[in-house]
């Protein structure tokens, strides 16, 4: 009776060991992964007892972080309420945080932000000990404040004149992204209400509004390129062999007949050239002639080819945002390899793409616990490389003719007219066809990057129904620049 009893008891307390360790390891192992489950109530309720990480951008250097996004107490309860303190300007970046979801940045970098991730597993455990409040972490943003301001406050003038638009810039020395804005846009404090009633209300005007302002068009709207598209063109042409390089000369007929007999033109029908230019002339002076021929050329698999190598046709790019894929079919007409080399027919970009160079593209630099150790952060790494040095500097030197040279289509809007001497700008204007029949104006289409010498920006915008690119988009692009490299 008493070596049963016995037995029953080491058993008992075998079992209160490992009850006491399991408890003691999911309390300290598990706690967040068990807090990051979307069906846990309990931690749905505590969310907004905590207070969230910052949003900060730090694009500017030290000194000058700007925070987008934080959390503050509301007075007389124990609860946080999360603001916005420039919401619809950054309201691509951010996103919205809501009882009902979240978006952007607050959906992407969750786990930080809500101070769920693995990595703060220590710290949140020394602040259960220490008994310090739950704290997310601050994740700091490659932005530039300055950069941002400045594109949004440029695409607020062509959204009242009923124009979608976006615009996005990037280091292209390390692919930072340095501003994503886009209009129409939102104001994410409407989503910050814990009212569900209310938010649903809020909700269900923005999804159902025609001008669709939830739309993030810097990265999930694809846009026909125009003539922008030339970059590529040019870029497959030297890299074959099939051109020489910018000064050979290209056969460019106005108009031009297609295989197919149907006749390719230029804007109003214009002679490029002398009908057999150079094609760094043809290409500051924009022909269709000229390229349509280099494509037919190159043929759709070899332009298909080289618009993967700059990174489209790839739908597994994120920011951490996921990012809609740029495309560029292949054609295996001859005649339809004319249109695809000058960006018309199938050919979709986002204003991303439009800004990439070959070079990473990320957005978030770094995460910090809230004791300020960094606990991520992002490093540069190669997404493609496109084309050789050489002939990337070949089409450096055709694009810096396109705002320099008195006959270059953004002469006027990014050129020394415009600037002066204060900076050299290196671009591509498109002027892209758009729906059936062309219905409407053409989309404004700008590419570029400065200062042309030694870039440490790079911009795309694209401005629907904006009509020529160098009158629309390349404006846009300028101010950016301008506030950026801290012009006048």
């Amino acid at each position: 009776m008493n070596r049963a009893l016995f037995r029953l008891s080491l058993a008992c307390l075998a079992m209160f060991v490992l009850l006491l360790l399991n408890v003691n390891y999911v309390q300290a192992f598990q706690a967040n992964s068990l807090a990051g489950e979307p069906g846990n109530s309990r931690v749905f309720d505590q969310q907004f007892q905590y207070q969230r990480g910052s949003i900060i951008a730090v694009g500017d250097g030290s000194g000058h972080e700007v925070t987008i996004a934080g959390s503050r107490p509301v007075k007389g309860t124990n609860t946080y309420h999360r603001y916005y303190p420039s919401g619809p300007a950054y309201a691509p970046v951010t996103g919205y945080d809501s009882i009902f979801g979240k978006t952007g940045i607050e959906g992407a970098e969750q786990k930080y932000l809500a101070g769920t991730a693995s990595s703060l597993t220590v710290h949140n455990l020394i602040g259960l000990l220490t008994g310090k409040p739950k704290q997310g972490a601050t994740v700091n943003l490659t932005i530039s404040a300055k950069a941002q301001q400045a594109a949004y406050q440029a695409l607020l003038n062509e959204q009242q004149q009923g124009h979608d638009a976006a615009a996005v810039a990037i280091d292209p020395r390390t692919g930072a992204i340095l501003a994503l804005a886009s209009v129409p846009t939102f104001d994410p404090n409407k989503y910050t209400t814990l009212d569900g009633a209310k938010l649903d209300k809020i909700d269900k005007q923005y999804r159902l509004d025609p001008a669709q302002p939830l739309l993030n068009r810097a990265i999930n709207a694809t846009f026909p390129p125009g003539s922008s598209f030339k970059l590529v063109t040019s870029s497959a042409a030297f890299s074959t062999g099939k051109v020489a390089g910018p000064n050979a000369t290209v056969n460019a007929p106005q108009p031009f007949t297609l295989p197919n007999g149907h006749q390719l033109n230029n804007d109003n029908g214009q002679i490029c050239g002398n009908g057999h230019p150079q094609v760094i002339e043809a290409f500051w002076l924009s022909c269709n002639t000229a390229f349509g021929q280099i494509g037919i050329n190159l043929g759709g698999a070899t332009l298909r080819d080289y618009a993967s190598r700059f990174g489209m046709n790839s739908s597994n790019l994120t920011i951490p945002m996921p990012v809609s894929p740029s495309v560029v079919p292949l054609n295996t007409d001859r005649s339809l390899s004319a249109y695809t080399a000058i960006g018309q027919l199938d050919d979709q970009l986002t204003p991303l793409q439009e800004a990439m160079d070959a070079a990473a593209i990320y957005l978030v630099q770094s995460v910090q616990a809230p004791d300020l150790s960094t606990i991520q952060s992002a490093s540069p790494s190669v997404l493609s490389q496109a084309v050789s040095q050489q002939v990337a500097n070949e089409v450096a030197q055709m694009m810096i003719q396109v705002t320099q040279n008195p006959a270059g289509t953004a002469y006027q809007t990014a050129g020394p007219p415009t600037l002066g001497n204060s900076v050299v700008i290196a671009g591509k204007t498109g002027t892209a066809e758009n729906g059936v029949n062309n219905v409407g104006l053409n989309d404004a289409v700008f590419t570029c990057f400065a200062p042309a010498a030694s870039p440490t920006i790079a911009v795309g915008v694209i401005v629907k129904g904006g009509g020529f690119g160098a009158d629309a988009a390349a404006p846009i692009a300028v101010q950016i620049i301008k506030a950026y490299l801290g012009l006048h």
